[in-house]
């Protein structure tokens, strides 16, 4: 094999993983989440910008909030998983880069100073931390469910601030009964790979 990774560690976070729309009701500790967040806080961004931020949708009446801005088809998928994450990108992340780059406090005033490019830059490296994530869920041995079917000023508006950009919600648990689609297609890697 070309890969380091043992092939059922490949299989559970990539071949066999699935996105979950059913989830038993086992929950989902604030354990088994502070060690998901442990592994995967060193996967590399931009000047070691970290800007997601993570909300755990917890209570029966936040959950109750939060379902009423999902769309249709993705309501009871969130009414019924263990946890819900709604992860967004923090836009003034720029205040902690003195910390997170201590060999280059400067960056945050000689790149960032200016909102839009704040919001384009978090808006990047959040997804990426966002992708981590669920590549985390999915190593504890739980399924994720994201998705970007809402409506995100709505969500905004009803868990963040004007400082915080919804990115997506993950529906976090043991996968349930019937919990997958078939698996779609993916593209050949001659269809993706070009050497110049």
């Amino acid at each position: 094999m070309s890969l380091a990774l043992d092939p059922a560690a490949q299989d559970l976070l990539f071949r066999e993983a699935r996105t979950a729309n059913t989830f038993t009701d086992e929950p989902v500790t604030d354990e088994q989440v502070q060690a998901i967040y442990d592994l995967v806080k060193y996967g590399p961004t931009a000047f070691n910008q970290t800007p997601l931020r993570i909300t755990l949708v917890r209570s029966p009446e936040a959950r109750e909030r939060l379902v009423k801005h999902m769309a249709e088809g993705n309501q009871s998928k969130t009414a019924s998983a263990p946890l819900v994450a709604i992860l967004s990108a923090d836009n003034e992340f720029h205040e902690e880069l003195p910390s997170l780059l201590p060999h280059f406090p400067q960056a945050k005033d000689m790149f960032f100073a200016e909102r839009p490019v704040r919001e384009s830059a978090a808006l990047l490296n959040a997804a990426l931390q966002a992708a981590y994530f669920i590549v985390g869920v999915r190593a504890a041995g739980l399924a994720a469910g994201p998705m970007t079917g809402l409506d995100f000023d709505g969500v905004q508006k009803e868990f963040l601030d004007d400082d915080h950009t919804p990115l997506m919600v993950v529906n976090i648990g043991k996968p349930g009964e019937d919990a997958w689609f078939p698996r779609s297609p993916r593209l050949a890697y001659e269809d993706v790979v070009t050497t110049v």
